[in-house]
């Protein structure tokens, strides 16, 4: 149905963040993806649920000229970081989606992020599910409008 390769590292050591032994795992797990594959390098989204939602934009911000878009889900960033990461990722086009009755990761993580990218002149995109507790990747990955979205995103 959708004309994507889909490279899904797991964590070793419970973190994605881009400084991590995973997280840098994770792009080189990529990079070796990208040649065996010819993946479009302008076509390169990237997404993550709960703590690879943090990864999402840790990763992000580590590598921003990398992605045509992110997709973080349930995540957030490191205390006092929001406005650091925001700066980085500013102009990649940006989904993230959040559920407001998430106990594991409070949604105001997600918020913050995204108050911030637009603080700092984004424009992201961000859906907060009423109701929805941890699980809202569920509901963000079944929106098939996310998939129309990132299939229009290209880096110029």
């Amino acid at each position: 149905t959708f004309p994507y390769l889909v490279v899904i590292p797991q964590s070793e050591k419970r973190t994605w963040m881009a400084e991590s032994d995973d997280g840098k795992r994770a792009v080189a797990i990529f990079d070796e993806a990208a040649k065996e594959f010819k993946i479009d390098p302008k076509r390169v989204h990237l997404t993550g649920l709960s703590m690879g939602g943090f990864g999402t934009w840790s990763v992000a911000a580590a590598h921003p000229d990398r992605w045509a878009a992110i997709v973080p889900i349930c995540g957030g960033v490191q205390p006092g970081k929001a406005d650091d990461v925001a700066k980085k990722i500013k102009d990649i086009p940006t989904w993230c989606f959040h559920g407001d009755a998430d106990k594991a990761v409070k949604v105001d993580k997600s918020r913050e992020v995204i108050e911030a990218i637009k603080k700092a002149g984004g424009k992201p995109t961000y859906t907060e599910y009423p109701g929805v507790e941890h699980n809202s990747w569920d509901k963000a990955y079944a929106t098939e409008e996310l998939w129309t979205w990132l299939a229009k995103q290209k880096k110029s």
